[in-house]
């Protein structure tokens, strides 16, 4: 989808869908607004559900003030102007209250961006803004006044986010990052303390982030081929609508043959991928024309190493990314699904997936099929595409359950005896 060649109230229309539709807003909260190239500034209606919006409903405020359409601007337009006015740069503002980052915003603190690898890159700066009356001129004031200073995303104290952006997109990228830091902070809170990246590994994250593979352009496409690629844009949707991807994070590869496989590529939002964006890589070269992900040499490795897998998924779900950033260990023996799907979790260092990849790859047997990686991702094989997305889904949901159990008392894992009979009846001895 070309994102920007949309009407601005189209592009309104469909990243409120998306904020709402992922719980990042109630149906009276949060506003977003676009500056055209005529000066004039679109923005959501005041009072109508942000559950049901249509490009009708948004409004055209022109630069002489005039009102165009049929419901009145959103309450919050004196602070989208003064934004606009303070950064000429900016040409989209998102504002809204995802629960996360409100949580932060009570306690008047910013969420950390320096758990993973390439969150602090997205969200960039973050400054906070003095807490004043919604919609009022103060509170425009207070926000602007930190948008002069360089800094695009502004917390705001007990009430929300701001974000401005040179377009709707890029400004809803550093908002979803930014929410997504604050659900994996409590997270990791709740189970231990959370463990900071240092200058040295994002050296080595740097070191290793450019690709020049060898190119080939396909003869053709077979029909095994053109199928797995609409079941990998599938699986690669519904990991977005399950969130356990983000419109920056999230790759999904499919083995087609001996040294050929297709993977998700860089730089490319999960939730509009297509078929035709998906790379295919065969004997360690790219199709022409397309940047695959920057794992695509891990993705290689386990392949060559491991004949029983093919499929991988590498991802970075809230909960049980909690247990990669803590030294809190996660334990698959907790319910039988998830013993019987996870098995044995390693926990690998953060460096290995960069420097080491071979090393890394030969962590994936048969009785150890997902690991996680410190400070990075989760890594997750399997048999066919639904087996991988099954284990992701389960290790999700697992961590989730685990994370909240810690409230209420202590955690009884399986014993090893019953843990033998799962073995027997399951046929994983």
């Amino acid at each position: 989808m070309q994102f920007g060649l949309l009407h601005p109230a189209d592009q309104i229309t469909l990243m409120m869908e998306r904020i709402y539709g992922y719980g990042m807003t109630t149906t009276s909260g949060g506003n977003l607004s676009i500056l055209d190239d005529n000066g004039d500034l679109w923005i959501t209606p005041a009072g109508i559900d942000k559950g049901s919006l249509s490009r009708n409903d948004i409004v055209c405020v022109k630069a002489d003030g005039q009102v165009v359409g049929i419901h009145k601007p959103s309450s919050e337009l004196p602070f989208h102007r003064l934004v606009y006015q303070t950064r000429p740069d900016l040409k989209a503002v998102v504002h809204a209250h995802p629960p996360a980052l409100v949580s932060f915003s009570i306690v008047r603190r910013i969420p950390d961006t320096r758990m993973l690898p390439n969150e602090r890159k997205i969200c960039g700066e973050i400054g906070m803004a003095e807490y004043a009356l919604p919609g009022s001129e103060e509170l425009g004031q207070n926000i602007a006044a930190v948008f002069a200073k360089g800094i695009d995303t502004v917390m705001l104290e007990n009430h929300g986010i701001v974000i401005g952006g040179p377009n709707l997109f890029d400004a809803f990228q550093i908002f979803e990052t930014l929410d997504f830091c604050a659900r994996l902070e409590i997270k990791a809170n709740r189970i231990g303390k959370p463990i900071l990246l240092s200058e040295a590994h994002y050296e080595t994250v740097a070191a290793n982030e450019e690709l020049h593979p060898a190119t080939f352009r396909p003869a053709g496409y077979s029909s095994k081929e053109r199928e797995l690629r609409r079941e990998m844009i599938k699986f690669i949707q519904r990991s977005y609508d399950q969130r356990l991807f983000t419109s920056t994070q999230g790759t999904f590869s499919q083995r087609l043959g001996e040294g050929s496989f297709i993977l998700t590529p860089h730089g490319m939002d999960r939730k509009y991928m297509d078929v035709d964006h998906l790379v295919r890589v065969d004997n360690g070269k790219v199709e022409q024309g397309k940047l695959p992900s920057r794992s695509a040499k891990l993705h290689e490795a386990i392949y060559e190493q491991h004949p029983h897998i093919d499929s991988i998924i590498i991802a970075h779900p809230p909960n049980i990314m909690a247990f990669a950033v803590t030294e809190d260990a996660f334990d698959s023996r907790t319910i039988p699904e998830s013993y019987i799907l996870l098995r044995n979790i390693p926990k690998l260092p953060f460096s290995s997936i960069y420097t080491a990849p071979n090393d890394a790859a030969a962590n994936f047997t048969k009785d150890t099929p997902i690991a996680l990686v410190e400070n990075n991702c989760v890594i997750v094989t399997g048999q066919s595409l639904l087996n991988a997305f099954d284990r992701l889904e389960v290790a999700e949901y697992s961590a989730k359950a685990i994370i909240s159990s810690r409230s209420l008392g202590d955690i009884v894992t399986i014993d090893d005896k019953k843990i033998r009979d799962i073995e027997e009846a399951f046929g994983l001895t």
